[in-house]
């Protein structure tokens, strides 16, 4: 690992997850006196988990009121505003797109600290539907303001070329080694979860740990038993 790619930062997000929300509330704080650059990603958690056989959390009973439980305690405690969506999950396509249609053409697949911003709290603050075409579209609204305040360039959200933005961010974030949101990649590695921001920061800071071999020899530990499942 390069020691000057610590310092490049892509945030693999989906709105739909609150765990993606609080990641980004608590970066700043978690970043803060380093000299990084930070390059927020959309991309689609369904098409993840779709792709290594999975379910998210919030499809799964029991695991989906613990993650509704928890991730407000964790707001609760960190003193971030949360509130849970009126129906979740929902279909997060409209938001992502929304959210592309602002990319750069020097950054296709990214999207701005603010338009990040504006997209999480859509889904975690105010408890509204998310998916509710009144409130989308006066996010596209909001957004398409935004964008004509900076003088940039707005694409149309159900344009082939905001559609193909997004399936290349899956593409490449499924080609990164990502499988949930959010993930972190810094140097190639791959941290997922809002409980690895301190292991973010420990590899920006240096620490020996990430030099040892341990990275690498967790991904060398062979498989006892594999249950399929029906």
């Amino acid at each position: 690992m390069h020691p000057d790619d610590l310092h490049d930062i892509t945030f693999w997000y989906d709105p739909i997850s609150p765990y993606a929300y609080l990641a980004f509330e608590q970066l700043p704080q978690a970043l803060m006196g380093l000299n990084v650059f930070v390059r927020y990603r959309p991309v689609l958690f369904a098409a993840l988990l779709k792709a290594h056989g999975q379910l998210g959390p919030a499809e799964i009973p029991g695991k989906r009121e613990w993650t509704y439980r928890q991730v407000q305690w964790l707001a609760h405690r960190e003193g971030v505003p949360l509130d849970l969506p009126t129906v979740h999950p929902f279909n997060p396509l409209p938001l992502l797109r929304l959210g592309l249609g602002t990319a750069t053409e020097d950054a296709p697949g990214e999207t701005n600290r603010y338009v990040t911003e504006q997209l999480l709290h859509h889904v975690w603050r105010g408890a509204g539907d998310p998916a509710s075409p009144e409130r989308v579209e006066a996010l596209q609204a909001h957004l398409q303001e935004h964008m004509a305040q900076r003088q940039k360039p707005w694409s149309e959200p159900s344009s082939e070329t905001v559609k193909q933005r997004l399936r290349a961010n899956t593409e490449e974030a499924l080609a990164l080694g990502v499988f949930g949101v959010p993930s972190l990649v810094v140097g190639g590695r791959v941290y997922w979860g809002l409980d690895a921001l301190p292991m973010v920061r420990a590899a920006l800071d240096g620490d020996d740990w990430f030099h040892a071999g341990a990275w690498e020899a967790a991904a060398a530990v062979p498989v006892g038993v594999q249950r399929r499942v029906s």
